[in-house]
């Protein structure tokens, strides 16, 4: 089928589902994005609609990639099809605003979400109602770090009735929040179908209905999420722009650069989207991706679901080689071949029950629900009579039928869709294309658009330093409110598109605030500070704030001695319209330099990190000294030898492993 004929069958349906006016609303808010300079991609099951795509609205070709329209849209489906926009963090409240406006207020309303007990705060409720104080019910609560159940072994003190009172509140309501992204929209005024509430945040209201509800009444949502990923990702190819010259349009950038898959390969993807994690930075190198539908299977790949399904390692095994069509009967060989008979997406279930069973679209899609999460035992057993009668008709009959049943049903627990792989894989590429090319750019954007990601601000910057960009501290009067790029003197080598090194903003100073921020970058535009008396009278910077920036070592320009700013930090006393020179001027006294350990904990007290000096190096020569091993010196070591190493903890995470 060509693109017309798809377009074609996919009008069709959304006329006979009446549903015109839904993609209108759906294309109206992205030409909005678009006209703001807004960054968004629709994502989920919408990337499987061709009329998605010629509308904007995502940036799959659902054509090219062979992708079932039914996955998002049939004649057997019920209630309105679910499109979910990405839009970038930072701006997504223009978007909602926008809504608002257009629609009116008395017609929209943002969805709540039923906020229910987990471990932490069922055990720090249940203390608390049981009588001990609020410090102690806090404590106890933070040595738990399972999402789901009690771990035993963080469990230890905490008391027997705490824990018991603790496991009845599990998965009870505690309390209502606001969906991330659901908004819903009405013909008559909201309040006339749902109870409605204002929010705590300005100029928004909130029903009092989750989205379950929602779709039980049939009332439409949308979704617009926010992603940081799109932040940060504008304000990459902004920095390159501005700094370098060179617009890059992430949409149009080409997919198949041998040098961003050779990065790829080597696992150099701390900070590109989805694949900077442990898990998949192992998987990378085994996978080796050379082109765009890799990284689509990467995204899949790398995930509970196939994870404890089993479906990893045959997959990477059979990519490099390993005999498997003997294993696929020859009816599901069109829809398993693309990924060696190893099934990795919801699509490929469906087109296994079209291809083995004579399913349509829609029932495909149907037996795809059946099968899915919210099961449900009649409707599945429905089906597998269609299924098996289908199967019977086409020569498929005893164990085989039985064995490409199994495979459906095991599947379905994890299957993972490939509209939804593919829109993530194209922002996979775009910032690894940015890193493999303008890696300070790419760094400054990441660093300007904290708090998100898999690592901290510490961790990117370490990063930074190990592809030889130097990063440097912010200070009053070099420094923007975010991170920004600063010319240097290393030649540009290939890959590199272009060079420069990193200044952090001066958001990352502990405590100054975004507004303070703000003041000092738009005073510094009339001329450089020439001393804190100045900084303060211009920009407005109270003392308190004074010292925070001195204690950050944001004062080096107007007072190289960090312990001499800190002290006169405490003395400078003049605001916005005072006379010169009339605050206090008496000098400070003679003191002692900071030590580098002192230098240090200054850093990270101020900035939470340190872009001179490692907390290890200080301790490196006693830890030596006492035979703990350096990284370095590990693959030397004896299989099962027994070693001490020591580092920082710069992020915690407990996966489910294959086992669970």
């Amino acid at each position: 089928m060509d693109q017309w004929d798809q377009l074609d069958k996919e009008l069709r349906v959304i006329r006979r589902l009446k549903f015109s006016g839904y993609f209108l609303i759906v294309a109206d808010i992205v030409d909005f994005c678009e006209r703001s300079d807004i960054l968004c991609q629709g994502r989920g099951s919408a990337a499987n609609s061709a009329v998605c795509y010629a509308l904007g609205v995502t940036s799959v070709d659902p054509v090219e990639f062979g992708l079932l329209f039914e996955r998002f849209l049939s004649d057997e489906r019920t209630g309105p099809p679910d499109i979910d926009i990405d839009i970038e963090s930072g701006r997504r409240e223009e978007v909602i605003q926008y809504v608002y406006g257009k629609y009116g207020r008395d017609r929209a309303a943002l969805v709540a979400n039923v906020v229910t007990y987990r471990p932490r705060s069922a055990v720090r409720d249940a203390a608390k109602a049981l009588g001990y104080g609020h410090d102690q019910a806090v404590a106890w609560s933070k040595r738990l770090h399972r999402w789901s159940g009690i771990d035993p072994g963080e469990a230890q003190g905490i008391p027997a009735d705490v824990q018991a009172l603790a496991g009845e509140l599990r998965d009870l309501p505690q309390h209502l929040g606001i969906h991330p992204g659901g908004m819903v929209l009405t013909e008559e005024p909201v309040s006339q179908v749902v109870p409605v509430e204002p929010a705590r945040m300005k100029d928004r209201t909130v029903l009092q209905w989750d989205k379950e509800d929602c779709a039980d009444a049939h009332l439409v949502k949308f979704d617009l999420l926010g992603l940081g990923m799109l932040e940060a990702l504008h304000r990459m190819s902004d920095l390159v722009r501005d700094f370098h010259g060179r617009v890059v349009r992430l949409w149009q950038l080409p997919p198949d650069e041998p040098e961003v898959y050779e990065m790829l390969c080597r696992a150099d993807t701390v900070g590109v989207f989805q694949v900077e994690s442990r898990a998949q930075m192992a998987t990378l190198p085994r996978l080796r991706p050379r082109r765009f539908k890799d990284l689509v299977a990467e995204v899949a790949l790398i995930r509970p679901g196939p994870i404890q399904g089993g479906a990893v390692h045959p997959y990477l095994r059979r990519r490099h080689g390993e005999p498997w069509e003997h294993l696929v009967h020859p009816r599901l060989m069109p829809a398993l071949k693309k990924t060696y008979g190893v099934p990795l997406f919801q699509e490929q279930l469906m087109q296994v029950a079209i291809d083995a069973a004579g399913f349509n679209g829609g029932e495909a899609d149907q037996l795809r629900r059946a099968m899915g999460a919210k099961r449900s035992a009649a409707r599945m057993e429905e089906l597998k009579e269609r299924l098996y009668a289908g199967m019977e008709e086409r020569g498929i009959v005893g164990a085989q039928a039985d064995q490409i049943y199994d495979q459906l049903k095991s599947f379905a627990d994890f299957g993972f869709p490939e509209s939804h792989a593919a829109s993530f894989a194209h922002l996979v590429y775009s910032s690894a294309w940015l890193k493999c090319h303008y890696p300070a750019a790419f760094y400054a954007g990441l660093l300007a658009s904290q708090p998100m990601g898999f690592y901290s601000p510490a961790s990117l910057i370490a990063d930074a330093q190990r592809h030889g960009i130097e990063v440097l501290a912010p200070d009053v009067n070099a420094s923007g409110e975010v991170a920004s790029l600063v010319a240097t003197a290393r030649e540009r080598e290939a890959p590199l598109h272009g060079v420069a090194d990193v200044r952090l903003g001066l958001d990352n100073v502990k405590g100054l605030g975004g507004e303070a921020g703000r003041r000092i970058a738009a005073a510094r535009e009339a001329g450089p500070f020439g001393s804190l008396a100045d900084l303060a009278r211009r920009a407005g910077i109270d003392r308190a704030r004074m010292e925070k920036l001195a204690v950050a070592g944001a004062l080096g320009s107007l007072e190289g001695d960090r312990r001499k700013a800190l002290w006169a930090a405490g003395t400078v006393d003049e605001r916005p319209g005072t006379i010169p020179g009339t605050g206090p001027a008496a000098p400070p006294p003679t003191l002692p330099g900071m030590s580098a350990a002192e230098l240090a904990r200054a850093d990270y007290t101020g900035l939470g990190l340190s872009v001179e000096t490692h907390p290890m190096e200080l301790v490196r020569a006693g830890l030596d000294a006492e035979g703990v091993l350096t990284a370095r010196r590990l693959p030397h070591m004896k299989d099962g030898k027994r070693v001490e190493i020591a580092g920082i903890v710069t992020h915690r995470q407990r996966p489910s492993t294959a086992k669970g």
